[in-house]
């Protein structure tokens, strides 16, 4: 029986460089597109093509039986600072891909959506079919990246938008500006953790929680357009910071200060992942605990915590400063 082959888009980021190689120990043969804007940590059994993404036409990817869509800007920073470049990379090039792969023959794609979507839920845990109005950049362009993607959908096209909560825990190419990696991060160097509202609820998803989801996404039947919430947990940030506070303290001899700003946000929500559970067969593991655990257990490759490699912001804006103006 031959592997399917899979072509991993955004693969070699945060999530890629965990879920490539997940995958890839799982049987599959993958395949990773990606321009390396936060550099290459695969293992060299994988195949990395290093180019824009927007350069694939419909004979590269005819031999691949799924698509995953991990690319484009990540957070609400990133979004902020580039509304442009965020719907060029979160909308147009998504729905680009997912006509050419259509085109293709690719059997089915999966979407790395996000639960900012939903915006703010009114302290409820809200599932798909809930009304999703989201007023910023960030929210706004993985919606449409959705939409796109769904309009496509037919009986031999089958489309997987997963609405990711938070993604958090060690990666090989690791992020130091994600809720609990950035709080676990400051309480180490900083014996302080400051929040912006700590009544404000995040859905969280760790790592392995995430590439199991991809996985069972990858060979459950399905309807041609779907869509599922994916996280681990939901909890407030003033708990999340307990929770790391008190790790730090008792693993590394400190005393952790928590400072609340109490700033008014309004991207506040958690989800229901129910329908993950019945149609994929989900089941969330992870905890606070065993992500802060994971995050400890390989500080030592993560230890230089001001290096901007591990802040997507920082590259992004030094990415896009550096580009030459045309006239």
């Amino acid at each position: 029986m031959s592997r399917k082959k899979i072509l991993v888009l955004g693969g070699a980021g945060f999530i890629g460089a965990v879920l490539s190689r997940y995958l890839y120990e799982k049987g599959y043969d993958i395949t990773v597109v990606d321009q390396c804007w936060f550099g290459n940590s695969l293992p060299e059994e994988i195949p990395l093509l290093q180019m824009d993404i927007f350069n694939l036409k419909a004979s590269d990817l005819e031999p691949f039986d799924s698509v995953i869509f991990l690319a484009g800007l990540s957070n609400d920073p990133m979004a902020e600072f580039s509304p442009k470049d965020n719907f060029i990379y979160n909308t147009a090039l998504p729905a680009y891909i997912g006509y050419v792969a259509r085109e293709a023959g690719v059997k089915r794609m999966l979407y790395a959506s996000s639960c900012s979507v939903y915006g703010h839920t009114n302290n409820q845990g809200f599932k798909e079919s809930d009304i999703t109005i989201c007023n910023y950049p960030y929210g706004v362009s993985k919606l449409q990246g959705e939409q796109s993607l769904l309009a496509l959908a037919d009986e031999n096209f089958s489309v997987v938008c997963l609405r990711q909560g938070t993604v958090c825990g060690y990666s090989p190419r690791m992020r130091l500006d994600l809720a609990i990696n950035t709080m676990f991060k400051n309480a180490v160097q900083h014996s302080k953790i400051t929040l912006s509202n700590h009544k404000i609820w995040r859905p969280i998803l760790g790592l392995q929680d995430l590439c199991n989801a991809y996985h069972l996404a990858l060979e459950a039947t399905l309807e041609p357009a779907n869509i599922f919430n994916i996280s681990s947990f939901n909890t407030t940030v003033g708990e999340l910071a307990k929770s790391v506070a008190s790790f730090v303290e008792s693993h590394y001899n400190k005393t952790v200060s928590i400072t609340d700003q109490n700033i008014q946000d309004y991207r506040n929500y958690k989800v229901n992942t129910e329908k993950a559970h019945n149609l994929l067969g989900f089941i969330a593991k992870q905890t606070d605990q065993d992500i802060i655990n994971e995050l400890h257990a390989n500080i030592d490759l993560f230890r230089d915590f001001d290096d901007e490699k591990f802040y997507n912001i920082a590259m992004f804006k030094k990415m896009i400063l550096s580009k030459p103006i045309v006239a």
